[in-house]
Order: structure tokens, then sequence, then C-alpha cells
């Protein structure tokens, strides 16, 4: 499966579970700020699928030696790889489901 096609499949999932994710938060009480950052939900959740396929051991070698050669253009939000753990854990609830 190409990057593509992944990113088109947790686009997807993303757009029609999110919204009820974060209704949920807001019934059960839970407010959350919803920040825009450089790169969305599904393209996070995109690059730690693409890792997880990869032949790479460690997400440092993986952000640097392949997604940041490779494929700047279809990640333009992409940023260094110090910023580029701050938002995991957002798309950890959805990449869980």
């Amino acid at each position: 499966m190409s990057l593509v096609e992944l990113f088109c499949h947790v686009d997807d999932f993303c757009q029609a579970f999110l919204p009820t994710y974060h209704q949920a938060l807001v019934v059960a009480g839970y407010r959350q700020r919803q920040r825009k950052g450089q790169l969305c939900i599904s393209e996070i959740m995109t690059i730690l699928i693409a890792f997880h396929q990869s032949h790479y051991r460690d997400f440092k070698t993986y952000y640097v030696e392949h997604l940041c050669k490779y494929h700047r253009g279809d990640f333009p939000g992409l940023v260094k790889y110090a910023h580029s753990v701050e938002p995991i854990p957002r798309a950890l609830i959805p990449l869980c489901a």
C-alpha cells in the first residue's frame, strides 16, 4: 500500500471518528483545547503507521533519513524531528481505535 493510499484510509477514518470522540469528551465533562498544528491527526497517524510498516528500528532514523528526504512533498507541514514527537500523544486514542 502506498503512502497516499494509507493516508486516504486514515483520513476517512479520522473524519468519521474524531467528531464522535470529541462529542463524547464534551458530554463526559472533559474539555480539551483543539490547537491547530502543522500536521493534522491524519498525517501524524499515517507517519506512525508507515514507520511501523517500515524496516527502521527507531523513529528518529525513520523520520530523518526516510521521511524528510523522500516524502517532504507529501507532508508540506513536516517539521524538524525535535518538534515532530510533540503531537504524537494527540494521535494515541484514534490510533488505538
